[in-house]
């Protein structure tokens, strides 16, 4: 795993502003290096198994590659989310985000703690940058302070939505308040699981990929059923959820059991998201 590299702390007034807005960015935790290393893991999986990302992506890659098990444990990044969610933490989902260029794909307004199954919403989201995410590349776009709001959804039918069922806000929203969530690569942000956000499509001229780290304080409990997490820091006091285990290599058998065993848990509920 490379080493991070940043030099900006997730400050006390960080997080005020986090609690105010909801999300907050940016945070570097890579240099350019570390995020090649990254990358090259990334499309080196690609190259052996196959697209990895679309409706049909999993949500935890993290069973399934090492590098991205190392990741989810990076210590820079969980020093921002244990000021967030205490000192005891799970990873409870992973997702690979990648759009093409011009490939018309986009993610329609929604707030995932409406369709995740947990409970309370001590959940935050970690959203590493790999390649540019700008505006022009479809990078999330997010209402401040709707975190603090629940929204009625819709279903829709949208091919062309990553949504797995095109979740969407069913109240019309001030499109002109949103804040774009630009970052460079090897920069993070960080958002609340209820905060409602958005993302178009890739109209540049390269790929937009990220890779979003779904983070849980171990009290927080699963309300659809049965469940699992991974701890990556502290304790788990609660034993709420099935405890995973990490791969010993990248898509052994082994790695693909364990897989199998934790999605067929949420599979009527688990949807994809950002």
């Amino acid at each position: 795993m490379p080493e991070s590299c940043t030099s900006e702390f997730f400050t006390d007034e960080a997080v005020a502003i986090y609690g105010e807005q909801g999300f907050f960015l940016p945070l570097r935790m890579f240099a350019a290096e570390g995020v090649a290393e990254l990358r090259a893991h990334l499309e080196a999986a690609e190259a052996r198994q196959g697209s990895l990302t679309g409706k049909n992506r999993s949500a935890k890659y993290h069973l399934l590659m090492t590098w991205l098990d190392q990741l989810v444990r990076h210590a820079g990044i969980l020093d921002a989310v244990e000021k967030l969610l205490g000192p005891d933490i799970l990873c409870w989902g992973t997702a690979l985000l990648i759009k093409e260029p011009g490939d018309g794909t986009h993610v329609s307004w929604h707030q995932d703690l409406n369709y995740w199954g947990l409970d309370p919403a001590d959940v935050t989201t970690a959203w590493l940058a790999l390649s540019p995410a700008t505006k022009e590349t479809g990078c999330m776009r997010m209402m401040a302070g709707s975190h603090l709001v629940h929204y009625a959804h819709r279903d829709t039918d949208d091919p062309s939505n990553l949504l797995s069922r095109g979740q969407t806000v069913a109240d019309d929203l001030d499109e002109a308040a949103a804040t774009y969530i630009e970052l460079q690569p090897g920069e993070i942000s960080l958002h609340h699981g209820n905060m409602a956000h958005a993302s178009g499509p890739n109209s540049g001229s390269e790929r937009r990929i990220g890779i979003a780290i779904r983070y849980l304080a171990a009290h927080v409990r699963p309300t659809d059923g049965p469940d699992s997490a991974l701890l990556v820091r502290g304790q788990d006091r609660y034993r709420n959820f099935e405890a995973e285990t990490s791969p010993a290599e990248d898509f052994d058998p082994a790695a693909m059991a364990e897989h199998d065993r934790v999605m067929a848990l949420r599979q009527a509920v688990l949807m994809a998201g950002v």
